[in-house]
């Protein structure tokens, strides 16, 4: 059966809507604050994103958008380009690495392997930093902001998961 444009454009949009929808946060996250400080300390929500993607939807979030995400937060932020590329690499490694724990975890399993994953991936965050500007960095504004995206997980895989769902009925006439 050939697909009419109708039925192609909306099989694109489907599967480009986790892609979109990270993209959406790195933009909010890049957005002016009235307090400059606080992007330091802003909860991580593309990593949330990503995470949440790797983990329910591996076919929709292929590697080249976890790089194309990392790259256009590095870009957007100001700081040195390729740390947020790594950083989210390596939770797609991490996380295909141990691809069968989370094929049938229940909620708390995958909020606590999330912790896990995303403090290693702070770590690998807070070394290029360090090696980037040659001096040893504060870890402290780091560390707040692992403990404020791993609070708000919960919400917003709740919301990603949400969003998703009118995007997983099939092309109805």
């Amino acid at each position: 059966m050939k697909l009419t444009i109708w039925q192609r454009l909306d099989v694109t949009v489907r599967s480009l809507f986790p892609f979109l929808i990270t993209l959406m946060l790195v933009l909010a996250m890049a957005l002016p604050l009235p307090a400059p400080s606080i992007s330091h300390i802003m909860p991580l929500l593309p990593m949330i994103a990503i995470y949440y993607w790797i983990v329910h939807k591996p076919d929709l979030f292929p590697i080249w958008a976890v790089f194309v995400i990392g790259l256009i937060q590095d870009l957007l932020s100001g700081g040195p380009i390729g740390v947020s590329c790594i950083a989210y690499l390596w939770i797609y490694a991490l996380v295909n690495g141990f691809r069968r724990r989370f094929a049938s975890a229940s909620f708390a399993r995958v909020w606590h392997l999330f912790m896990l994953i995303a403090a290693s991936a702070f770590v690998v965050i807070w070394l290029l930093n360090c090696l980037s500007l040659l001096t040893l960095v504060d870890p402290r504004p780091l560390l707040f902001q692992f403990l404020l995206t791993v609070a708000v997980y919960p919400c917003f895989a709740w919301l990603i998961a949400r969003g998703q769902r009118p995007f997983e009925r099939p092309f109805e006439r």
